[in-house]
Protein backbone atom coordinates (compact mmCIF):
# COMPACT_ATOMS: atom_id res chain seq x y z
CA UNK A 1 0.00 0.00 0.00
CA UNK A 2 1.16 3.95 -0.51
CA UNK A 3 0.29 6.30 1.82
CA UNK A 4 0.00 9.82 0.71
CA UNK A 5 0.81 12.17 3.75
CA UNK A 6 2.87 14.84 5.11
CA UNK A 7 4.96 14.12 8.27
CA UNK A 8 3.25 16.80 10.29
CA UNK A 9 -0.21 15.92 9.40
CA UNK A 10 -2.31 15.14 11.90
CA UNK A 11 -4.84 13.15 9.86
CA UNK A 12 -1.53 11.05 8.00
CA UNK A 13 -0.28 10.51 12.02
CA UNK A 14 -3.84 9.08 12.89
CA UNK A 15 -3.55 6.59 10.01
CA UNK A 16 0.32 5.53 10.08
CA UNK A 17 -1.11 4.38 13.64
CA UNK A 18 -3.46 2.45 12.50
CA UNK A 19 -1.38 0.63 9.81
CA UNK A 20 1.40 0.26 12.50
CA UNK A 21 -1.26 -1.50 15.18
CA UNK A 22 -2.51 -3.58 12.16
CA UNK A 23 1.25 -4.89 11.26
CA UNK A 24 0.25 -3.72 7.66
CA UNK A 25 3.61 -2.66 5.82
CA UNK A 26 3.29 0.80 3.38
CA UNK A 27 5.44 3.07 1.44
CA UNK A 28 4.89 6.75 2.42
CA UNK A 29 4.63 9.06 -0.57
CA UNK A 30 5.50 12.58 0.68
CA UNK A 31 3.00 15.56 -0.17
CA UNK A 32 4.50 18.60 0.95
CA UNK A 33 1.80 20.69 2.43
CA UNK A 34 3.80 24.05 2.83
CA UNK A 35 4.90 23.79 -1.22
CA UNK A 36 1.50 23.32 -1.72
CA UNK A 37 2.06 19.89 -3.53
CA UNK A 38 -1.74 19.02 -2.49
CA UNK A 39 -3.08 21.11 -5.34
CA UNK A 40 -0.41 19.94 -7.88
CA UNK A 41 -2.40 18.46 -10.50
CA UNK A 42 -1.25 14.82 -10.40
CA UNK A 43 -2.31 14.85 -6.59
CA UNK A 44 -6.01 16.22 -7.06
CA UNK A 45 -6.43 13.20 -9.76
CA UNK A 46 -5.31 10.89 -6.82
CA UNK A 47 -7.91 13.14 -4.22
CA UNK A 48 -9.44 15.84 -5.93
CA UNK A 49 -9.94 17.95 -2.62
CA UNK A 50 -6.09 18.30 -2.31
CA UNK A 51 -6.05 16.86 0.98
CA UNK A 52 -4.02 14.30 2.93
CA UNK A 53 -3.98 11.48 3.59
CA UNK A 54 -4.67 9.68 0.79
CA UNK A 55 -4.03 5.64 0.80
CA UNK A 56 -3.60 3.36 -2.27
CA UNK A 57 -3.89 -0.18 -1.81
CA UNK A 58 -2.83 -3.04 -2.93
CA UNK A 59 -5.53 -2.81 -6.34
CA UNK A 60 -4.45 0.53 -6.62
CA UNK A 61 -7.61 1.99 -5.00
CA UNK A 62 -7.39 4.83 -3.75
CA UNK A 63 -9.23 6.05 -0.36
CA UNK A 64 -9.11 9.68 0.96
CA UNK A 65 -10.45 11.14 4.87
CA UNK A 66 -8.74 9.82 7.73
CA UNK A 67 -11.43 7.86 9.36
CA UNK A 68 -13.08 6.18 6.37
CA UNK A 69 -9.56 5.08 5.49
CA UNK A 70 -8.84 3.81 9.38
CA UNK A 71 -12.45 1.97 9.10
CA UNK A 72 -11.82 0.73 5.95
CA UNK A 73 -8.58 -1.01 7.12
CA UNK A 74 -10.63 -1.59 10.46
CA UNK A 75 -12.99 -3.59 7.90
CA UNK A 76 -10.54 -5.29 5.60
CA UNK A 77 -8.21 -6.12 8.89
CA UNK A 78 -10.28 -6.62 11.29
CA UNK A 79 -7.41 -7.97 13.80
CA UNK A 80 -6.78 -6.16 16.35
CA UNK A 81 -10.13 -3.95 16.15
CA UNK A 82 -10.41 -0.63 16.52
CA UNK A 83 -13.90 -0.35 17.36
CA UNK A 84 -15.49 -2.36 19.83
CA UNK A 85 -18.08 -4.89 19.58
CA UNK A 86 -20.97 -3.34 20.80
CA UNK A 87 -23.10 -0.73 19.41
CA UNK A 88 -23.25 1.86 22.43
CA UNK A 89 -19.76 1.55 22.75
CA UNK A 90 -18.65 2.22 18.64
CA UNK A 91 -20.93 5.41 19.21
CA UNK A 92 -18.65 6.32 22.46
CA UNK A 93 -15.30 5.72 20.58
CA UNK A 94 -16.34 7.60 16.97
CA UNK A 95 -17.69 10.34 19.08
CA UNK A 96 -14.52 10.53 20.81
CA UNK A 97 -12.95 10.38 17.57
CA UNK A 98 -14.42 13.04 16.14
CA UNK A 99 -14.32 15.51 18.50
CA UNK A 100 -10.95 15.91 17.50
CA UNK A 101 -11.46 15.30 13.72
CA UNK A 102 -14.51 17.00 13.03
CA UNK A 103 -14.35 19.71 15.75
CA UNK A 104 -10.90 20.65 16.78
CA UNK A 105 -8.82 19.62 13.99
CA UNK A 106 -10.34 21.42 10.51
CA UNK A 107 -10.57 24.67 12.24
CA UNK A 108 -6.93 24.34 13.42
CA UNK A 109 -5.03 23.32 10.57
CA UNK A 110 -2.45 24.74 7.78
CA UNK A 111 -4.92 25.99 4.90
CA UNK A 112 -6.77 27.88 8.27
CA UNK A 113 -4.22 29.14 9.97
CA UNK A 114 -2.48 30.34 6.62
CA UNK A 115 -5.95 32.02 5.78
CA UNK A 116 -6.11 33.76 9.26
CA UNK A 117 -2.28 35.52 8.04
CA UNK A 118 -3.14 35.97 4.78
CA UNK A 119 -5.57 37.47 3.18
CA UNK A 120 -7.08 38.16 7.26
CA UNK A 121 -3.67 39.90 7.51
CA UNK A 122 -3.39 38.71 11.58
CA UNK A 123 -0.02 38.13 13.20
CA UNK A 124 1.49 35.15 14.87
CA UNK A 125 0.57 35.87 18.11
CA UNK A 126 -3.38 36.16 17.14
CA UNK A 127 -2.78 32.79 15.07
CA UNK A 128 -1.41 31.12 18.27
CA UNK A 129 -4.41 32.31 20.36
CA UNK A 130 -6.78 30.78 17.90
CA UNK A 131 -5.01 28.08 17.62
CA UNK A 132 -4.76 27.46 20.92
CA UNK A 133 -8.66 28.71 22.01
CA UNK A 134 -10.30 25.89 19.97
CA UNK A 135 -8.01 23.33 20.88
CA UNK A 136 -8.59 24.03 24.30
CA UNK A 137 -12.64 24.53 24.42
CA UNK A 138 -12.05 20.93 22.60
CA UNK A 139 -9.76 19.33 25.24
CA UNK A 140 -11.98 20.69 28.08
CA UNK A 141 -14.94 18.38 26.64
CA UNK A 142 -13.11 15.55 25.99
CA UNK A 143 -11.38 15.61 29.21
CA UNK A 144 -15.05 15.59 30.91
CA UNK A 145 -15.87 12.52 28.71
CA UNK A 146 -12.62 10.25 29.31
CA UNK A 147 -12.66 11.17 33.29
CA UNK A 148 -16.90 11.11 33.85
CA UNK A 149 -18.19 8.36 32.62
CA UNK A 150 -16.29 5.30 33.63
CA UNK A 151 -15.66 3.98 30.17
CA UNK A 152 -12.03 5.20 29.43
CA UNK A 153 -9.05 2.45 30.95
CA UNK A 154 -5.43 2.96 29.92
CA UNK A 155 -7.03 3.73 26.69
CA UNK A 156 -9.66 6.24 25.47
CA UNK A 157 -11.93 2.87 25.74
CA UNK A 158 -10.82 0.28 28.08
CA UNK A 159 -7.41 -1.19 28.20
CA UNK A 160 -6.47 -1.29 24.36
CA UNK A 161 -6.11 0.87 21.89
CA UNK A 162 -8.71 2.31 18.99
CA UNK A 163 -10.08 4.88 16.92
CA UNK A 164 -9.86 7.53 19.15
CA UNK A 165 -6.90 7.37 20.55
CA UNK A 166 -5.83 7.14 16.64
CA UNK A 167 -7.41 10.91 16.80
CA UNK A 168 -6.52 12.15 20.44
CA UNK A 169 -2.43 11.19 19.70
CA UNK A 170 -1.58 13.52 17.04
CA UNK A 171 -3.34 16.54 18.48
CA UNK A 172 -2.01 16.17 21.78
CA UNK A 173 1.57 16.79 19.94
CA UNK A 174 -0.61 19.54 17.87
CA UNK A 175 -1.23 21.30 21.27
CA UNK A 176 2.42 21.33 21.85
CA UNK A 177 3.08 23.44 18.94
CA UNK A 178 2.89 26.62 21.35
CA UNK A 179 5.06 26.55 24.43
CA UNK A 180 1.99 28.67 26.11
CA UNK A 181 -0.55 25.88 25.83
CA UNK A 182 -0.96 24.23 29.27
CA UNK A 183 -1.86 20.66 29.55
CA UNK A 184 -2.16 20.37 33.17
CA UNK A 185 -6.18 20.94 32.79
CA UNK A 186 -6.22 17.96 31.41
CA UNK A 187 -4.84 14.58 33.43
CA UNK A 188 -6.78 12.47 31.55
CA UNK A 189 -5.80 12.96 27.99
CA UNK A 190 -2.32 13.14 29.73
CA UNK A 191 -2.51 10.31 30.87
CA UNK A 192 -4.01 7.80 27.71
CA UNK A 193 -1.28 9.50 25.64
CA UNK A 194 1.38 8.82 28.01
CA UNK A 195 0.11 5.24 27.49
CA UNK A 196 -0.03 5.06 24.35
CA UNK A 197 3.16 6.34 23.13
CA UNK A 198 4.62 3.62 25.38
CA UNK A 199 3.66 1.58 22.37
CA UNK A 200 5.64 1.08 19.16
CA UNK A 201 2.79 1.79 16.63
CA UNK A 202 2.35 5.13 18.18
CA UNK A 203 6.18 5.97 18.76
CA UNK A 204 6.76 4.66 14.84
CA UNK A 205 4.28 7.38 14.06
CA UNK A 206 5.29 10.46 15.56
CA UNK A 207 5.96 12.91 12.75
CA UNK A 208 10.24 13.27 13.59
CA UNK A 209 10.16 9.81 12.65
CA UNK A 210 9.05 10.30 9.16
CA UNK A 211 11.21 9.51 5.99
CA UNK A 212 9.61 13.12 5.12
CA UNK A 213 10.72 14.78 8.49
CA UNK A 214 12.62 18.27 8.28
Amino acid sequence: MKLYGYFRSSAAFRVRIALNLKGLGYEQVSIHLRKNEQRQAAYLALQPQGLVPALEDDDGEIFIQSLAIIEYLDETHPMPPLLPGHPAARARVRALAQAVACDIHPIDNLRVLRYLVKPLGHDEAAVEAWFNHWIRLGFDGIERLLAGDGQAGKFCHGDTPGLADLCLVPQVFNAQRYPSFDMTPYPAIRRIFDQCMTLDAFERARPERQPDAE
